[in-house]
């Protein structure tokens, strides 16, 4: 066994994620408005490729999940290669979602551009560095509160990526016209991608560099399972299939709410300075709350704490959908409360999934950690996919109107309160939904997990594998 888990690793796997958050947030939070604002593509296709992507994701993500799992590992491990090695192509494909010169192209060029340009960035390469990367954190250590404090440290890493985002990214694309309505600036969409670019290939090598995988599987009498025995195993878990659940709804909801709030404050509160610091206050929450994970985590166990935490943000949500609210910076203050929540889930959720994983095997004996990883992975996407898809429809149904190769149109009064609606009536029922299934679904409670620790190490001594 190499050195001892610490810190080294605690940064170097929270830098990975800010890595893949650079482009997956912005992707996130602004892609759509870069296709409809820039670009002029209808919000209805724009949703339709989003979901045409996770049809792909079905087969890419498994396909990875079992690469990765059967592959013969390397001096450097079975997961930390795919770092190193996907760590260029990654960010030039999400480099290529930006390019403000194809809104001068035939409006049939340009579906099939942002076709292309999105499927080859999330479906291939963020699929083949992703994947290996989530992976990695069961076997840097198998301690359950490492792990817990792993899934923390990986946590700060998209809300780092979410400040410079959701903050400073609005101020740098929107500016005011003479009357007042916020103006899109194309360009400079392009110009923050290249700088994700370079910063996101940094990031991605010293995360290569700094993480150790230590845990190794225990020897096999028997060839691993084939790819359907697998998956039949998997869909026999209750604790993966409930979390899966609870992902989609949770992405759905959360970055529904990302998209729909950039609609918001531009046509609703009209500000984008509450935007930024709504922005802001997305994730700052995770790093005030990071500091107490661990202990949390200790003292309540990951489900229960989670359990409440959800449905805590589901109740301030629908004080904001009742109360109607005005003044964003009200606004603002309110959905700061309901991120402190949403953040302390997003805090545990992946190590939920090291849970998951050490669960499969105590029940099964095969060690899938590439396979549990992409089956949530691909949740994952999914529920970003339905985000869009549903915030493309959303807008389209309550007669939101895009612009026309970037011209400032105004929406009526009606469609802006529809708007208002939608941010906050969604992820209010979502959140209920979620904490639902984590309380009543979910069956890793705090003791389980531990003693699911305890039965893998005990393996692990007979086999000579401590």
């Amino acid at each position: 066994m190499d050195n001892k888990f610490g810190f080294r690793d605690k940064v170097g796997y929270m830098l990975g994620d800010l890595a893949n958050d650079f482009f997956f947030i912005f992707a996130s939070s602004f892609l759509m408005v870069f296709y409809t604002k820039v670009l002029g593509i209808d919000t209805a296709i724009v949703g339709t490729l989003f979901l045409t992507a996770r049809l792909v994701d079905a087969f890419t993500d498994i396909t990875m999940g079992r690469i990765v799992d059967t592959m013969r590992p390397r001096k450097d491990g079975r997961f930390r290669p795919w770092i190193k090695w996907m760590s260029v192509p990654v960010a030039f494909a999400g480099l290529l979602l930006f390019v403000p010169w194809v809104a001068k192209l035939p409006m049939t060029a340009r579906i099939v551009y942002i076709f292309v340009t999105y499927i080859l960035w999330g479906s291939f390469c963020y699929t083949a560095v992703n994947i290996p990367y989530g992976s990695m954190a069961s076997v840097i250590t198998s301690d359950p509160i490492e792990r817990g404090s792993l899934s923390t440290a990986r946590s700060i890493g998209p809300a780092i990526a979410g400040i410079l985002i959701n903050v400073g990214v609005p101020l740098i694309v929107y500016m005011y016209d003479d009357n007042g309505n916020q103006v899109v600036l194309s360009n400079r969409f392009f110009a923050i991608a290249c700088v994700f670019a370079v910063a996101a290939v940094i990031c991605y090598l010293l995360c290569y560099r700094m993480t150790t995988e230590r845990v190794e599987l225990v020897k096999r009498e028997k060839k691993h399972n084939g790819v359907w025995k697998t998956l039949s195993n998997m869909a026999q878990n209750r604790s993966l299939i409930s979390i899966i659940v609870s992902a989609v709804v949770l992405l759905l909801s959360m970055l529904l709410t990302q998209s729909m709030n950039i609609y918001l404050f531009m046509d609703y509160f009209k500000s984008k300075e509450a935007m930024s610091v709504a922005g802001f206050l997305g994730t700052a929450a995770t790093l005030v709350l990071a500091p107490f994970a661990t202990k949390i985590i200790e003292r309540f166990g990951k489900k229960e704490a989670s359990t409440v935490a959800v449905l805590f943000a589901s109740a301030i949500y629908f004080i904001l959908y009742f109360m109607r609210v005005k003044n964003p910076w009200v606004f603002c203050v309110l959905i700061g409360l309901g991120n402190i929540g949403t953040g302390l889930f997003n805090l545990m959720v992946w190590a939920f999934i090291t849970d998951i994983i050490d669960h499969q095997e105590v029940k099964t004996g095969e060690r899938d950690d590439g396979t549990i990883y992409a089956a949530y992975s691909f949740a994952r996407k999914l529920g970003q996919a339905l985000a869009g898809g549903v915030g493309g429809w959303a807008l389209a149904l309550i007669g939101y109107v895009s612009s026309v190769a970037g011209e400032t149109v105004v929406q009526t009064q009606e469609v802006v309160e529809k708007i208002y609606t939608v941010t906050t009536l969604v992820p209010a029922v979502c959140y209920l939904i979620v904490g639902l299934i984590l309380a009543l679904w979910y069956p890793l409670t705090r003791s389980r997990v531990l003693e699911n620790s305890r039965v893998l190490k005990e393996r692990r001594r007979e086999s000579g594998k401590a």
